[in-house]
């Protein structure tokens, strides 16, 4: 059974400045380069025969292009014991448009999501128990510009759990209208 979710790929131009946030912190698992993604809709395991629905589903999305400002870093859990590493983006509004645009389709079709409530975020690192502190690098990239992401389709990755860490497959591509 495939793990799935939808997402945004992230553009060549600006994965390298996202990498270089990574300093020695424990409990650290952090993305390389090829992980690099924003998620719209995390679905888990999937029966084969309902891939095809999800992808049906996902066809009838109605959200406009946009554009989006990769900037800053956050982290879900406190400073001192985060979960997850992230860099934001804006304006959130337009891709909360397009996240709930394919959700309410995804729902509509019977597929419980996983992600609630949604929070766009590129995930730069995940953390173990131990985690170590982030609050300097939360300091340090505050404001840091990472560059612009371009919001003109969104796809299906299957994720496949790797011991180096899971390779992110994408199924479909979905176009958004003007």
């Amino acid at each position: 059974m495939p793990k799935l979710f939808f997402g945004l790929e992230i553009p060549e131009t600006i994965k390298p400045d996202l990498l270089r946030v990574q300093k020695p912190v424990d409990g650290a698992r952090w993305q390389n380069e090829q992980q690099l993604h924003l998620t719209l809709a995390f679905l888990g395991q999937v029966d084969e025969h309902r891939v095809a629905l999800a992808c049906d589903l996902a066809r009838k999305v109605t959200a406009p292009p946009c554009e989006l400002d990769v900037r800053g870093v956050g982290c879900f859990g406190s400073p001192d014991h985060p979960k997850i590493l992230w860099a934001g983006v804006t304006p959130e509004q337009a891709l909360s448009e397009l996240q709930q645009s394919l959700a309410a389709q995804l729902i509509s079709g019977g597929f419980k999501l996983k992600n609630q409530p949604f929070k766009p975020h590129i995930t730069l690192s995940r953390f173990r128990a131990r985690a170590g502190s982030v609050a300097a690098m939360l300091k340090a990239h505050e404001n840091t510009a990472f560059g612009t992401l371009p919001v003109n389709d969104f796809v299906l990755f299957e994720s496949t759990p790797r011991p180096e860490g899971s390779v992110y497959t994408v199924l479909e591509r979905f176009v958004l209208a003007h």
